[in-house]
């Protein structure tokens, strides 16, 4: 069996623990004071078989117990008569894998009754069964008062989670000014985490409306401390919420920072190769310019050496200092062309 706890309590104090879930629902008609008593049954990844028995023996509505079988369902609140059901994201930080969790926590609230269901080992829900167990006077508001204390666990396991996520951030802004080439993808990923995280915590809004409207029709002294409690809670996730947004919002700026120290680095690169390709051509401009000028008299002298017997000049007394003369002035006219011209 899935389940982790299974207590009556009367008074806001453990006053049974039924072997069973069918003893949970006799004993509990059995309480001399039934207005003032109610079980609390906890269960961590039921199957299908297991949670529609529960239904069956609470006759819970279908559409939720269908929820609940499926699983992965925003947070939610819902009326279902006298019952509600309500669903819940908490979430965690991994930090050897720097991710976020989100997990999911289902609760039918009831007159006399409230079962939560867990489909992930996080959160701890005995701590939060611990914790109401030593405050009878806040477990005597019946079920509201395990709902108060489940949403108090979540929210406040929020902050380990937005203390991962602004480490992380600072982490992605080192690595944007410090040239990382995988930070575009870390930033989208940390993008998504925190835009998940975000539909995790935003309907809490809503529900915290729904649950102070629904407090006000009781108007006892004691929901009045509850109603206290759940506003302090509120005020908890509105401040998560602005946080999320504000990370949301640093984090575009991140992007398009990034986008645009990425863009300078390309242009300074493609400057950096303009330039080294004027350089190279200016080389090959010098290399090219010698080359022709050093062609002239080789071609001349070239031809000269051939030593046929009849060649023009080849037999002439000054034919040697012309040829000389000749490679000079068509070595010096080269090297004045190019010169004028910037390749010397």
């Amino acid at each position: 069996m899935s389940v982790i706890d299974n207590a009556i309590y009367i008074d806001g104090k453990r006053a049974a623990v039924p072997t069973s879930l069918d003893h949970t629902f006799e004993e509990l008609r059995q309480c001399p004071d039934q207005g003032r008593s109610f079980c609390w049954i906890g269960l961590l990844r039921p199957s299908q078989h297991e949670i529609e028995a529960v239904a069956e023996e609470f006759s819970l509505h279908g559409l939720a117990v269908e929820d609940t079988i499926n699983a992965h369902q925003r947070p939610k609140l819902e009326r279902y008569g006298d019952v509600l059901f309500v669903v819940l994201r908490p979430a965690r930080y991994v930090d050897p894998v720097e991710v976020v969790e989100i997990g999911e926590v289902h609760l039918f609230l009831g007159p006399d009754f409230v079962i939560t269901v867990r489909h992930a080992e996080e959160p701890d829900l005995a701590e939060v069964r611990k914790r109401l167990e030593s405050d009878p006077a806040l477990l005597d508001n019946g079920p509201y008062s395990v709902l108060y204390a489940v949403l108090d666990k979540i929210v406040d396991d929020y902050s380990p989670v937005l203390d991962g996520l602004q480490d992380d951030i600072d982490g992605i802004e080192v690595q944007v000014f410090g040239g990382d080439p995988g930070v575009s993808k870390r930033i989208y990923q940390l993008s998504r985490e925190v835009i998940e995280f975000q539909r995790a915590v935003e309907p809490l809004r809503d529900i915290f409306i729904e649950l102070r409207d629904r407090l006000k029709e009781h108007a006892s002294e004691s929901d009045l401390e509850l109603r206290r409690a759940l506003r302090d809670v509120a005020d908890h996730a509105t401040r998560v919420m602005e946080r999320i947004e504000a990370f949301r919002q640093l984090l575009s700026s991140i992007l398009q920072v990034n986008a645009a120290l990425v863009a300078q680095r390309q242009n300074e690169e493609m400057a950096r190769m303009t330039e080294a390709g004027y350089l190279q051509n200016e080389q090959v401009k010098r290399i090219s310019s010698w080359a022709a000028i050093l062609f002239a008299p080789t071609l001349v002298a070239s031809i000269y050496g051939m030593n046929f017997t009849h060649m023009p000049e080849l037999s002439w007394r000054f034919g040697y200092p012309y040829a000389l003369v000749l490679m000079l002035l068509l070595g010096l006219g080269l090297y004045a062309i190019f010169k004028r011209r910037g390749w010397l």
